[in-house]
């Protein structure tokens, strides 16, 4: 096997602030915590950071999407920098800022690098209950959101509605199998104290709330938030010393070679089996060897076609996968989104999936720990910019 840079990266700290569904603190004071916990986890100082990254620029235009920038955080820290960036939006997602950092580090432009994510956009939707549209809170709308909102796409859920409306026809998925990864990730909120909903639900409370876009319900989307979400990459010769166990970046992907979400070449697909297909090519693991799966749940069709895209079930066959959800529970074939995902644990913009995959990995799950001591951990983010990431730990 090629031995691929981001093989040299490990992920040394992470840190997560306090999540909620519209907080009194400010987005940069949510992101300072986030990233002080992140760095005094991998065991460092402020001094050592010298790489800082995130995932996008900072966006104005009132939506709370991204409200904190490199420059922000850089100052409010004081942080001496040799290498900083702010992937755009048109990049592998979430991913991207985690690549980027990994590259960084590969060309020894830094030594540790920080990425962080900031979102607050529970708070401010309370603040523009009349928004327009989820990209913006301004009266009127531009960039794609123009070519949409005039037919009644006012979010993504009509989008992905048509997703789920031919997937579930062409494979014959009933709305059971679709509510049971919104049951599941309810579930698992529940045994996380940090998730904005913990109480859990069945599948008639799944039935029985409001249609948002057809096929897809109330609790088929995930969940807006305040917090900020923090990660510590540093190479792998320096993360040995480190005080955490070793947990390398085994592998990445973020091909994308269809028309994807904006200009769809196959209503049956997003895309995402490219950048699996980059994965698996990166490593000499394979889909059985997952022992833990964190999902994109933005909207829990995502979630079934990420699991085929990425060999951990077969072509038409996630609806009876995750059905009754025994296989993805904790002691199942294959647990996923241990944290309650997006849907539950809310919208950090898949850095809680890359958070929740790291707890896991090092033991601190508490009530939601899969208990088979995981070794192996695949991470998937983004719908219309696709990436994933494979890490495994080492004793």
């Amino acid at each position: 096997m090629t031995q691929y840079p981001e093989k040299q990266v490990a992920i040394t700290g992470i840190g997560q602030s306090e999540v909620s569904r519209g907080s009194p603190l400010s987005p940069l004071r949510l992101t300072v915590d986030a990233c002080k916990t992140a760095v005094s986890d991998a065991g460092l100082s402020l001094r050592d950071i010298d790489g800082l990254v995130t995932y996008p620029s900072t966006a104005e235009g009132g939506a709370g999407f991204s409200p904190v920038g490199v420059h922000d955080l850089r100052l409010a820290l004081g942080l001496k920098l040799s290498w900083y960036e702010t992937p755009s939006l048109e990049s592998p997602a979430q991913m991207s800022a985690l690549f980027a950092g990994i590259h960084a580090l590969v060309a020894r432009t830094a030594r540790h690098v920080l990425v962080f994510r900031a979102t607050a956009e529970a708070s401010a939707r309370k603040r523009a209950r009349d928004a327009v549209a989820w990209g913006g809170a301004n009266s009127r709308v531009a960039g794609m959101w123009q070519w949409a909102v005039p037919f009644g796409a006012h979010s993504p859920a009509p989008w992905y509605a048509m997703y789920a409306t031919r997937y579930m026809y062409d494979h014959g998925v009933s709305e059971a199998q679709l509510g049971a990864i919104a049951v599941h990730a309810r579930r698992m909120a529940g045994l996380n104290p940090a998730a904005v909903y913990r109480q859990s639900i069945t599948l008639d409370d799944y039935l029985a709330s409001r249609v948002i876009a057809s096929p897809l319900r109330l609790y088929d989307c995930d969940v807006p938030v305040d917090g900020a979400t923090a990660f510590v990459l540093s190479r792998v010769e320096d993360a040995l010393d480190m005080p955490n166990p070793l947990l390398r970046v085994e592998a990445i992907g973020s091909a994308f070679t269809t028309g994807g979400l904006r200009q769809p070449t196959d209503m049956s697909s997003f895309g995402a089996e490219a950048a699996a297909a980059m994965l698996w090519s990166r490593t000499d693991l394979r889909p059985a060897d997952v022992d833990v799966a964190q999902i994109y749940d933005g909207f829990s069709i995502l979630t079934m076609h990420w699991l085929e895209a990425l060999g951990l079930c077969g072509r038409g066959e996630a609806g009876a996968f995750v059905e009754g959800g025994k296989r993805i529970d904790l002691d199942g074939d294959l647990p996923i989104n241990t944290g309650g995902g997006q849907l539950s644990a809310g919208r950090l913009h898949g850095f809680g999936h890359t958070h929740e995959a790291c707890m896991q990995l090092w033991g601190r799950g508490g009530a939601r720990q899969v208990p088979r001591d995981p070794k192996v951990a695949i991470v998937s983010n983004g719908a219309y910019g696709l990436g994933c990431l494979l890490l495994t730990k080492e004793s």
